[in-house]
């Protein structure tokens, strides 16, 4: 098994970042316009883009700290995968260790989701520190993967 792994850094408290994990308005703000569902644990939050979406089951919460999510639905890659936030603050930052796990191999498509995961945490960044994100269909667009 191999992972996707990225660290960055949020000039926000963690309560502001934890909210844009954890809240249907806060993740539309940063991943994809058409975020549905609820996001308290055993939940399933729906994330549609142009080339189709996720659902992720909501596994963990702990305030300010962590989430946690399970692939319950999408490309066949990305299901039974893992999503995890950890979140500590450092200083004036909030430090998001980001983590993408249980891909069986590194396929191509996972490189781009590499890139696609880091471009949406700068989305996420933006949208805590400025107010304003670049969710699907605003983001940057590196393939005809989207």
């Amino acid at each position: 098994m191999v992972d996707i792994l990225h660290r960055v850094g949020i000039t926000a408290s963690p309560n502001e970042v934890y909210q844009a994990l954890t809240t249907r308005d806060g993740l539309a703000g940063w991943w994809t316009d058409d975020t549905q569902g609820e996001s308290g644990i055993g939940d399933v939050l729906q994330f549609r883009f142009l080339p189709g979406g996720f659902d992720m089951k909501v596994l963990e919460l702990e305030p300010n700290r962590r989430v946690l999510w399970e692939v319950v639905d999408g490309p066949e890659e990305w299901i039974g995968t893992n999503v995890v936030w950890e979140l500590k603050q450092e200083g004036d930052y909030t430090i998001i260790l980001f983590q993408h796990l249980g891909w069986k191999e590194p396929v191509e498509f996972m490189s781009h989701c590499s890139t696609k995961w880091a471009i949406y945490l700068m989305s996420l960044k933006s949208l805590v520190e400025t107010g304003k994100g670049a969710p699907s269909p605003r983001d940057v667009q590196i393939s005809n993967w989207h």
